[in-house]
């Protein structure tokens, strides 16, 4: 994952344009869509879908810090995915344990701080095990920051952090958005400014919902597995091209 591209001069050659600097978004979550479909159509398992999806995690991230991302956020397994077949879950939880044990020092080496967002109740103690390791291992680097969202619900996600501030003993006049910001899973870090979609629909899936307030959206119908460093380019220079008013004119 080296590179030497530095984020200005990133965002010029994303832009193709000599004429002054287009902003690169600091914090890109993606909506990882489409694995099973991408599986389906080449007449291969679902689960084949999802390990191509996490194959592809490391070609996306390289892009990332390429294009001067400081933080990139991937939903990697919702609090409502627990509800799919038992089979395709068990799967999941055995793949994503598999790359986890597989990519650390990668990570670690490249300069890649992991951090979880979500809830560990109810994980396999052998795949919490290997998360807790990941984050320890790489707390101290800041090339880039890796949101994983695993086992997260954007409403969980709010319910959880106003009990936390009821066992905190705040009072109701001590609350506002930025101590509510202060008890969610991305605490310290900037809110995303560019959430992507692959797959072709059209939703949050609950996603961070408190966040994305003011998030710009990019969706496209490139299933996951595909999306590559072009299509992550055209996502940001899309983003590149667009007014953010934040309420305002």
């Amino acid at each position: 994952m080296q590179t030497t591209t530095r984020p200005l001069e990133a965002a010029t050659a994303l832009a193709g344009t000599a004429e002054g600097i287009c902003p690169v978004p600091r914090h890109v979550a993606i909506i990882m869509d489409g694995n099973g479909r991408w599986a389906e159509a080449r007449g291969l398992p679902r689960l084949a879908g999802h390990r191509a999806g996490t194959e592809n995690i490391r070609r996306v991230l390289k892009a990332a810090v390429e294009f001067g991302v400081e933080t990139l956020t991937i939903y990697a397994f919702s609090t409502e995915n627990w509800g799919r077949p038992a089979e395709e879950v068990q799967g999941l939880l055995q793949l994503l344990e598999i790359v986890i044990r597989r990519e650390a020092k990668h990570l670690h080496a490249n300069g890649v701080r992991v951090r979880h967002i979500g809830r560990l109740d109810g994980v396999p103690e052998r795949l919490a095990k290997a998360i807790r390791r990941v984050l320890e291992l790489t707390a101290a680097n800041d090339r880039i920051t890796l949101n994983v969202a695993f086992n997260y619900g954007g409403r969980s996600e709010i319910v959880e952090a106003a009990r936390s501030m009821v066992r905190a003993g705040l009072r109701p006049e001590e609350i506002d958005e930025e101590t509510v910001a202060r008890f969610l899973y991305t605490a310290g870090q900037a809110d995303p400014d560019l959430i992507v979609r692959t797959g072709g629909e059209m939703r949050l899936s609950n996603f961070l919902l408190w966040q994305a307030a003011y998030a710009e959206y990019y969706a496209t119908p490139t299933y996951w597995p595909d999306f590559d460093r072009e299509e992550l380019r055209r996502a940001v220079v899309a983003f590149s091209q667009r007014r953010r008013r934040f309420g305002r004119l």
